[in-house]
């Protein structure tokens, strides 16, 4: 019997996701767990597995294609079995009632091209994000040349296209002034940069946690000597691409600590609070995009080389547009690092559903007085922003002493 696939929920507010491409085509087998397609949600672009092995029978959508959550997307059957009328539905029930096919399972509509550009433009590989820009525009994508990867198009190919074809300024007449005793530095230029999906999520996100959940902050410095001596020691011999990183004893340290404190890895859940049965560290990474969160399950269990392989990939994976859906689901508690930026200390929005998140500053060297004594010591600065309707202060600042614990006895990491 033919199998039904639907459009994935990649996320726990997802509405929508863009089919960027299939990776089989109709007739191709597909084994299950193989990769299906690429959907571009507000997060990143994810690779899909199929659920199901066959072959593809039908492909109820088209690349570019901005399809809602549980939309039929494909079929997949044996080779030679007859497909159910049931199996080729290509709308939800509501459009299929109407008796019309919903704009959101149709490719966007393109402005009026010249003959002949609209298809060519269909064969030139770019982004999402540079589709829909250049359909904005009125840019041709078939004139562009891409500075991506295999010549893809991306966003800033289009915003230098269309920079180029601004009409210039008329002339102003010369006003002569007098001579400076230093030249004057160039102006810079004024621009309107499209607010990509993602950073639009994002800005939307921060906006209601900002506003909705009662944000406070314990702040905490911590002894990082213990932790440099021991990190230095396993990266001795690890070649550049497996060494250990501060973030990776921080992580681990973070996941023990709240498997005492249940309220910190935890979720508000209409009158009831959520305690959370997994410990699931949900990392910060920069991608060009914005910020992206990817996910360390079950990181209490896990030893400190498998959390460090684990969130490396991830963010390889991230920063590349490829992540999994498993990369970016089911963070119960978060960390923000920025110590690579030479950053002292700052404060972070919490991540809804979480009930917190922990800004961790750099780990430097500097001047700390030990036993009357003055000696060079290793300090880094973290903030805890936790939700005042699950937890208070003291307990935040009792997680604080905890993590503290752990990072100034990392033996304890070990074991």
């Amino acid at each position: 019997m033919a199998d039904t696939v639907i459009m994935p929920k990649l996320g726990f507010d997802m509405a929508e996701g863009t089919l960027v491409r299939w990776v089989k085509n109709e007739g191709e087998a597909v084994k299950k767990g193989e990769v299906l397609a690429e959907i571009e949600t507000d997060k990143a672009t994810v690779e899909v597995e199929s659920n199901f092995g066959g072959f593809v029978r039908r492909l109820l959508v088209d690349a570019g294609a901005v399809v809602p959550v549980g939309t039929p997307i494909a079929v997949i059957g044996e080779k030679d079995e007859k497909i159910e009328e049931a199996a080729e539905v290509k709308t939800p029930a509501a459009a299929v009632q109407a008796g019309e096919q919903p704009a959101a399972v149709k490719a966007p509509a393109a402005p009026p091209a010249r003959e002949g550009t609209l298809q060519a433009a269909e064969e030139v590989r770019a982004s999402p994000l540079a589709r829909r820009i250049a359909r904005d525009q009125g840019v041709d994508l078939s004139t562009i040349q891409g500075s991506g990867p295999g010549g893809r198009v991306t966003r800033r190919d289009i915003e230098t296209a269309v920079s180029e074809v601004q009409p210039a300024e008329a002339p102003t007449p010369a006003i002569t002034k007098p001579q400076a005793a230093f030249p004057a530095a160039p102006s810079l230029k004024e621009e309107g940069v499209p607010l990509a999906r993602m950073r639009a999520l994002i800005g939307r996100r921060m906006a209601e946690s900002k506003q909705q959940v009662p944000h406070f902050y314990v702040s905490h410095e911590f002894d990082m000597a213990r932790v440099t001596e021991i990190r230095q020691l396993i990266n001795e011999n690890q070649p550049d691409d497996q060494k250990i990183t501060v973030n990776d004893f921080i992580v681990k340290a973070s996941a023990l600590a709240l498997r005492q404190f249940p309220n910190l890895n935890a979720s508000l859940a209409e009158n009831q609070i959520l305690r959370h049965g997994n410990i699931n560290i949900g990392v910060a990474v920069a991608t060009e995009a914005g910020l992206m969160t990817v996910v360390c399950h079950d990181a209490d269990q896990k030893s400190l080389g498998q959390i460090s392989k684990e969130v490396r990939e991830m963010a390889i994976r991230a920063r590349s547009g490829k992540v999994r859906p498993e990369d970016i689901e089911g963070s119960t508690f978060s960390i923000s690092n920025l110590g690579m930026f030479d950053v002292e200390n700052f404060i972070a929005i919490i991540n809804p559903p979480e009930a917190a998140i922990l800004a961790v500053g750099s780990s430097k060297q500097m001047p700390v007085v030990e036993d009357g004594q003055l000696k060079v010591g290793f300090r880094m600065k973290a903030t805890i922003s936790a939700d005042h309707r699950v937890t208070d202060g003291a307990e935040a600042a009792r997680f604080m002493q905890t993590l503290a614990q752990f990072l100034e006895s990392p033996m304890k990491l070990l074991i």
